[in-house]
């Protein structure tokens, strides 16, 4: 064999080895629920930071944490739902912290990177896993994402204690989606499991299904947008009309005047 032709065959050969044996993402051992994974999209990141700086601003006594369905309540590109936020909330110093298509992990990974640093709340409101459910069953069934999701939330609930001792904790019963209604058997197993967490005292749980939709799971008229998974400005005033008992419980009525800090947004949807 000439050498020109022996280096092109060992080259093939380094290169088809490199392909074979190099970590892919698909070939990878799955993170487990309880460690933290971190967004490095460009846009998250920003985000991230400005959650960070809020954090950092303080006087917030209710702290909302989630995915989209949290977050799109009191941010700036939706003024009528931030309206309705400061309809329901104003005088209870309440700050919002979710974040678009957010897992659990990713969740994870904001608190334990400065989101909840010295904020101290006195009630921390928590609706995730629907992004870690998605709108597809595995063909092999739904335990081990309904394990993998449980085992996260309890991730997050120790976090939160830890740097939050203080706090009463409520704890969101999944929402009902309607993408696929075949995973609302998998929302309510999840479910069952998150109402196990709950003490009662500084851990509540609060599920509102039956007032967003039928007890097979599919949504009343109204409470969501088109894609059938985001609230629409019903399906928040079913929710608020839920918290704000609680609120008054916990905290008293509303004050005259409100110190949180002022509402965030989708970086990029300030850059259109």
């Amino acid at each position: 064999m000439k050498a020109g032709k022996f280096i092109l065959s060992i080259a093939a050969f380094t290169g088809c080895f490199l392909l074979l044996c190099s970590p892919a993402p698909c070939l990878q051992q799955p993170v487990a629920p309880d460690q933290p994974v971190a967004r490095t999209d460009r846009n998250s990141l920003i985000a991230h930071a400005e959650l960070q700086e809020k954090a950092r601003q303080g006087r917030i006594d209710v702290y909302f944490e989630g995915d989209s369905i949290t977050r799109r309540w009191g941010a700036t590109e939706y003024p009528s739902l931030l309206e309705n936020w400061n309809k329901n909330f104003f005088g209870w110093n309440a700050a919002n912290f979710g974040w678009g298509a957010d897992t659990i992990q990713n969740i994870l990974w904001r608190l334990q990177d400065g989101e909840l640093d010295g904020v101290h709340p006195k009630v921390i409101v928590l609706l995730a896993g629907t992004n870690d459910i998605g709108y597809r069953l595995p063909p092999e069934g739904d335990g081990a994402r309904v394990s993998h999701i449980t085992k996260g939330m309890e991730a997050v609930l120790k976090v939160m204690r830890a740097k939050a001792p203080d706090a009463t904790i409520i704890l969101m019963g999944i929402f009902p989606r309607n993408d696929n209604r075949a995973i609302f058997s998998t929302i309510k197993k999840i479910n069952l499991n998150l109402e196990k967490m709950a003490d009662g005292k500084k851990i509540r749980y609060l599920n509102i299904n039956d007032r967003l939709a039928d007890d097979d799971g599919t949504l009343y008229e109204g409470m969501t947008d088109p894609d059938k998974l985001h609230l629409a400005l019903k399906g928040y005033q079913v929710w608020a009309d839920a918290l704000k008992p609680v609120f008054h419980e916990l905290l008293g009525p509303p004050a005259k005047e409100d110190h949180a800090p002022p509402p965030t947004g989708n970086p990029a949807a300030r850059s259109r």
